[in-house]
């Protein structure tokens, strides 16, 4: 049965699910084990901190250890790839299901995860949307490509077109200029999405996290804060007006006054590993709004 994290906020009024992404970059099997400790357990821990700690305003905030998929399981495309990410997923949705009894019926759901942790959050919102009809007030799938004609119709969703809409999904991945995104979309476009279409480039989802709205462009005076890291990533601090973003093809396109953020900008400018950093104070008052906007719907 996989483990749980509960980062304790005792007087918040929703409760949210939080998926971390890949953090076993080992050879030595398909899935990491469930007690996986030294630098896995450490860069969990990282990503949780820093990730799911935006939305600790309004909420509880859960982290389920999970068998995660290695890795070289996103590297190759045969069977036993893809046995590793449904055995992940379905530690995942073991995982929500537990969750999801301890919470009094009544109580909003936020949903979030970054990049392997978003994938399988996209398959559970597919195939728990009746547990959740009514009490989703948003679901954060950042750094993992979605299609809005292929994806989200499966999960009875829509893309988030507002900053107060509720019950709807945002996304985003972030690059930088000069971006080259051809790793992303070579492996994605063409690919079957949850409802069996194919997936198009042009139906890429992309949020701006600084507006709350699908698509469009926001200067950098929007952002309410950029979490920057010190050298040994154990203390941060939030420098708000730093980075604007505009999405743009599917991609959101970061520009400003980008502060280092450390070693892990990936080929082709790809901020991936910081999609939630670049934007963790939006993000955080996006969680506040839509959760006051759920609550006098």
């Amino acid at each position: 049965m996989p483990e749980g994290v509960l980062l304790t906020r005792p007087a918040q009024v929703a409760a949210t699910f939080y998926v971390h992404p890949t953090t076993y970059l080992e050879r030595d099997r398909w899935n990491a084990p469930i007690d996986a400790d030294g630098d896995p357990a450490r860069r969990a821990s990282l990503f949780v901190e820093s990730q799911a700690s935006a939305f600790n305003g309004v909420s509880n905030a859960w982290a389920p250890k999970y068998r995660q998929a290695a890795y070289g399981a996103f590297l190759l495309t045969d069977e036993d790839a893809s046995k590793a990410l449904d055995l992940a997923y379905r530690d995942v949705l073991a995982a929500f299901d537990a969750f999801l009894q301890t919470q009094p019926a009544d109580r909003p759901i936020i949903l979030a995860g970054h990049s392997q942790g978003s994938l399988h959050l996209s398959r559970l919102l597919a195939d728990r949307k009746d547990a959740l009809k009514g009490r989703l007030v948003a679901a954060y799938l950042v750094g993992w490509p979605l299609s809005v004609s292929a994806d989200l119709p499966a999960m009875g969703l829509s893309a988030c077109a507002r900053p107060d809409e509720v019950g709807c999904v945002l996304s985003w991945q972030s690059f930088a200029e000069p971006a080259n995104p051809s790793l992303v979309t070579k492996a994605w476009v063409g690919t079957r999405g949850l409802n069996g279409k194919e997936r198009q480039r042009e139906d890429m989802l992309c949020t701006n996290p600084l507006t709350g709205s699908k698509d469009g462009s926001a200067d950098r005076s929007t952002n309410k804060g950029t979490l920057v890291p010190d050298g040994n990533f154990a203390k941060a601090k939030l420098e708000p007006s730093r980075i604007g973003a505009r999405c743009d093809r599917g991609f959101l396109k970061i520009e400003g006054d980008i502060p280092n953020l450390g070693p892990y900008v990936l080929p082709g400018n790809n901020y991936h590993v910081y999609d939630y950093a670049l934007f963790w104070g939006s993000v955080r008052a996006d969680a506040e709004r839509r959760l006051a906007a759920w609550q006098t719907r």
